[in-house]
C-alpha cells in the first residue's frame, strides 16, 4: 500500500469518525458515504478496520490520549482528539509498523493544515511507544475505561447480569464471523468450502473470515444470504407452514421475511414504515427468486393498513437499542442514551398491544429483539401477559441461549451468535 493511498484511507477513516461522533451519523451510513472514493479494496478495507476498531474502543482511545497529553484539547479540536485516537488504535490494536503509524498520523494531521496539531500527535504518540505498559495499567483499572462502553451501558449490563456482564463487555469488542444463511429453495447447495456448519442451526455456514459479497457467486445467484444464526432464529420459531398468513411487521431490511419464504409457501405482508427501507426487502426477495406483498405503514397504526383479516402468524422484530449486535454495529455504544431505552420500551409494548388484535385464535406472534436488556425483552413480554388472559407464552428450546420468565434470551458471544431474544405467544 502506498503511503499516499494509506493516508488517504486513514482520512477517509477520520470522516466516518468525526460523521459519527461529531454528527450522530451511522457507521454504515458514514462508510456509504466514505467507501466509494477509495478505489483500492485494501484501502477500503483498511478504513473499515480503522473505523470499526477507533469505535470499539473509543473510550479507551479517550482516556490514553488525555493521560499523554500535558495540556487537555479544546473542545473545537475534536477532530484532532480524534486524529490521535486513530494514531493509539494503530499502535495498540493493529500489527503495522509503529513508524508508520504515527509517520502517517502526523501526514494527516498536516493534511488538515494544523502543524500545531502534528507536533503533538507526534510527540503524543512516541510517549505512547516508550510508556505504554505504564500507561495501559494506569487507566484499565476502570471496566468502562478498559471495555470502552458508557457509564450506563455498564450499570445496565452489571445489573441486568450481575455474574456475566463482564462476558458480555468482552464478547461486544469481538470482531463478529460473518454468517451465511443457505437458501433452502435455491436450485443447488452452493460450494462453500471455507464456510462451516453451525451445530443446531439447520441454514448456517460461518466464515471465520469476512470475506467481499462480490467474491461469493452464490450469493448473486440467491443462494446464500448474510445473516447471524441468532437472527436465523426467528424463522423456527415462527414456524410458519405452508398457505399460512403471515405478517412481518417491521420487515426491513428482509433477512428474516426472505427466511420465512424459503421455508415455505406462505401468503406474507412485508410491513414497513419506511418506504426507502421497505424498497430494500424488495430487491432482496427478487435476488433470491421470492415474493411477498409489501406496504408502507406504521404496524402500531393497523387501521391504516390492515384489511380486517387476521394472520395465523405474525413475526415483531421490533425497533430496539441494538445492544446485542454492538460486536457488528460499535458506534451503538455512542449514538445510543440512556434515556432511548425507556421511549424504546414504550414503542415495543405499543406495537405488541396494537398488533395482538390481528392473530387469530390459535395463531402464533413471535416478539424478537436484537437486545439484551431486560426493560426491551421480558420486562416487554411480561407487562403484555399480565394484560391478556388470551396469551399464552409457549416454552422454547433453541440451540443456544437460556430461558427467562417468558421466552429466551441469548447473550452476545454465546455459540459465537449475536445478543437476540425471543418470545413466543400462541392466542388462545
Amino acid at each position: 500500500m502506498s503511503a499516499k493511498r494509506s493516508t488517504d484511507a486513514r482520512a477517509a477513516a477520520l470522516d466516518c469518525l468525526l460523521a459519527v461522533l461529531g454528527g450522530g451519523q451511522s457507521l454504515d451510513a458514514a462508510l456509504a458515504e466514505a467507501l466509494p472514493a477509495l478505489t483500492d479494496p485494501r484501502d477500503r478495507g483498511f478504513c473499515q478496520a480503522l473505523a470499526y476498531g477507533v469505535l470499539r474502543e473509543h473510550r479507551r482511545l479517550g482516556a490514553l490520549r488525555d493521560h499523554l497529553l500535558r495540556t487537555p484539547l479544546r473542545r473545537r479540536d475534536h477532530d484532532v482528539a480524534l486524529l490521535i485516537e486513530l494514531g493509539l488504535y494503530q499502535l495498540l490494536g493493529l500489527e503495522i509498523p509503529a513508524h508508520a503509524a504515527v509517520s502517517q498520523t502526523v501526514a494527516l494531521a498536516h493534511g488538515r493544515k494544523k502543524a500545531w496539531a502534528a507536533k503533538l500527535a507526534n510527540a503524543v504518540l512516541r510517549r505512547f511507544q516508550r510508556e505504554m505498559p505504564q500507561v495501559l495499567a494506569a487507566i484499565d483499572e476502570a471496566p468502562g475505561v478498559r471495555y470502552s462502553v458508557p457509564d450506563w451501558l455498564l450499570a445496565r449490563l452489571q445489573t441486568d447480569y450481575p455474574e456475566r456482564w463482564l462476558d458480555l463487555l468482552v464478547a461486544q469488542n469481538q470482531r463478529a464471523p460473518m454468517t451465511l444463511r443457505i437458501n433452502a429453495r435455491a436450485a443447488s447447495t452452493p460450494s462453500l468450502p471455507a464456510a462451516q456448519p453451525l451445530a443446531g442451526f439447520a441454514d448456517a455456514r460461518v466464515l471465520e473470515q469476512a470475506v467481499g459479497l462480490e467474491t461469493l457467486p452464490a450469493f448473486a445467484e440467491g443462494a446464500v444470504s448474510v445473516q447471524d444464526a441468532a437472527a436465523q432464529l426467528a424463522a423456527d420459531v415462527l414456524d410458519a407452514q405452508a398457505g399460512d398468513r403471515v405478517l412481518d411487521a417491521c420487515a426491513a431490511p428482509g433477512g428474516k421475511t426472505a427466511h420465512i419464504l424459503e421455508r415455505a409457501d406462505v401468503n406474507l405482508l412485508a410491513l414497513d414504515r419506511d418506504a426507502q427501507r421497505l424498497a430494500s426487502v424488495d430487491r432482496n426477495l427478487e435476488r433470491l427468486g421470492l415474493s411477498a406483498h409489501s406496504q408502507v405503514g406504521d404496524a402500531g397504526d393497523p387501521s391504516s393498513w390492515w384489511d380486517g383479516e387476521r394472520f395465523r402468524r405474525i413475526l415483531l422484530d421490533a425497533p430496539c437499542s441494538g445492544s446485542g449486535v454492538i460486536r457488528r454495529h460499535p458506534d451503538i455504544k455512542w449514538l445510543r442514551r440512556e434515556r432511548d431505552i425507556a421511549e424504546l420500551q414504550r414503542g415495543q409494548q405499543r406495537l405488541l398491544a396494537a398488533l395482538w388484535p390481528l392473530l387469530e385464535p390459535g395463531g402464533r406472534l413471535v416478539y424478537a429483539t436484537c437486545s439484551v436488556f431486560y426493560a426491551e425483552n421480558e420486562a416487554v413480554v411480561s407487562a403484555f401477559m399480565a394484560d391478556h388472559d388470551d396469551a399464552q407464552a409457549l416454552p422454547l428450546t433453541l440451540p443456544v441461549g437460556h430461558s427467562v420468565g417468558y421466552g429466551q434470551q441469548i447473550l452476545t458471544g454465546e455459540s459465537g451468535v449475536d445478543g437476540f431474544y425471543y418470545a413466543c405467544l400462541q392466542k388462545r
